[in-house]
């Protein structure tokens, strides 16, 4: 695949790159590895100052931030803007609370004494290089969610962004360096997906996050696991939204169109499958077939547009395929279903009922503007459906009835169970899941300790 930026709202391509050469990338690999042993020993006020003023220079740079963005893999405008605000506060958040996340921890004098300690305490200490395998669809959030955490713990990155996306990774490291990070702290590598292997390989790197497709997670961790070297896995998702007898439906269905065409519905976290209790089945179905039917889709760029393209040729022709061998094998379409004519690669809000487990879509990510939607008898049907699923990266339920609650957050196979509201990632709360949406936690501080030296340091008598 080129490193280009094609145009999804027209497949204009309007820039392209060539791709880093070997020398390139030993050089980038030897000035992380340099810097590290240098900017590990920054102080937390330090790193605080440089990554408050990235944020700050985010901020200042919104607008012609979103619009590449948008340029790039066709989320509506004022999406992208969202998505750049929510950057600098992960920024923020991160440059105020680190010192504290990573604090040292003692434990009580009389739990260690049998030890023959005077004292004793854990600290976190970075671990060196990072590779950050990133994917386009939140392009500049992916990567900050990363990077804010790992910076701030004391270590360096190198971001290896989707071949679709280079204006952003090359923003991402002109940000980092204008906010006065020493050179090499954060560098992106302009390589193909053949490249990350070698890079990987390489034991200045000493760990590894991927956020991506599962036979891209698979390719990593099995590198990373023959090297030996710490891994962090956010895969696929198809999370269900399940809405029983007591819920708001009304509120639910408006709450479940955003749920699904976030992003243009290309989304690991966005809710894909629709589980709702027979007793509020009809009136869901008929507002959320409703919901969606009304969006406007176009042009990205005009702020009354709720969906934009999908990011590219090919994944609108897999969703396709879905779709159509749903309809095949008997699924009920409420609305859309048909690709439109025209420039673009555009994809109308559907909607498909009478979903069975025969349907790859039932079994396979829909990475797109499409929902399912199932019919459940009670509670227990609502479960065994939701997790019938490869995937378990977040949930959404819909309920007033607190013991329900109570039951869903016990048996969802998943990273998050989120009530009366849909997933949403937030600096302060893990994000990751289970099953083939990965493993290991960003955000919050699980996630800035994922890629820190763990050290028991232990005083003699």
């Amino acid at each position: 695949m080129p490193i280009a930026t094609v145009n999804p709202a027209n497949g204009e391509t309007l820039k392209t790159y060539q791709a880093m050469g070997e020398e390139e990338v030993e050089r980038r690999l030897q000035l992380a590895e340099a810097t590290f042993r240098t900017y590990r020993t920054t102080t937390f006020d330090e790193r605080a100052r440089m990554l408050h003023r990235a944020a700050d220079l985010l901020d200042e740079d919104q607008d012609e931030v979103a619009r590449m963005l948008t340029t790039e893999m066709g989320k509506p405008l004022r999406q992208a803007r969202a998505e750049a605000a929510k950057c600098a506060k992960a920024m923020r958040w991160y440059a105020d609370n680190a010192a504290d996340l990573l604090a040292d921890e003692e434990p009580d004098a009389s739990d260690v004494k049998d030890s023959g300690a005077s004292r004793a305490l854990v600290r976190y200490r970075p671990l060196g290089p990072v590779l950050a395998v990133m994917p386009w669809n939140f392009p500049l959030w992916q990567v900050v969610r990363f990077a804010a955490p790992a910076l701030m713990a004391g270590n360096v990155g190198l971001l290896k962004h989707a071949s679709n996306v280079p204006q952003t990774a090359l923003y991402l490291e002109d940000l980092f360096h204008r906010a006065g990070f020493p050179e090499g702290t954060f560098q992106t590598l302009l390589i193909g997906s053949a490249a990350v292997d070698d890079v990987l390989r390489d034991e200045r790197v000493r760990a590894v996050t991927l956020t991506g497709s599962e036979p891209a997670g698979r390719a990593v961790a099995s590198t990373a696991g023959e090297m030996i070297k710490k891994t962090v896995l956010e895969l696929g998702g198809s999370d269900p939204f399940v809405v029983m007898p007591s819920a708001d439906v009304e509120r639910a269905a408006q709450v479940a169109v955003t749920a699904r065409v976030q992003n243009n519905g290309q989304s690991c976290i966005a809710a894909k499958r629709f589980i709702v209790h027979t007793d509020v089945y009809d009136a869901f179905a008929e507002r959320f077939a409703a919901g969606m039917k009304a969006l406007t889709v176009g042009d990205p760029m005009e702020d009354g547009t709720d969906v934009g393209p999908l990011a590219s040729e090919q994944g609108r022709a897999d969703l396709e395929e879905l779709v159509d061998d749903a309809v095949r094998s008997g699924a009920t379409v409420l609305c859309g279903g048909e690709r439109p004519d025209g420039p673009g690669w555009f994809y109308p809000p559907t909607v498909l009922a009478d979903i069975t487990r025969e349907m790859r879509i039932h079994r396979e990510e829909a990475f797109g503007p499409v929902a399912t939607l199932y019919r459940a008898a009670d509670l227990d049907e609502a479960v065994l459906i939701a997790n019938d699923s490869p995937f378990g990266l977040s949930s959404n339920v819909w309920t007033r009835d607190e013991d329900e609650v109570d039951r869903f957050v016990r048996d969802l196979e998943a990273g998050g169970v989120f009530v009366n509201g849909m997933t949403a990632s937030h600096p302060a709360l893990p994000f990751g899941g289970v099953k083939r949406s990965g493993y290991g936690r960003e955000l919050s501080g699980h996630g800035i300790r994922e890629f820190c030296n763990i050290t028991t340091v232990w005083h003699g008598a």
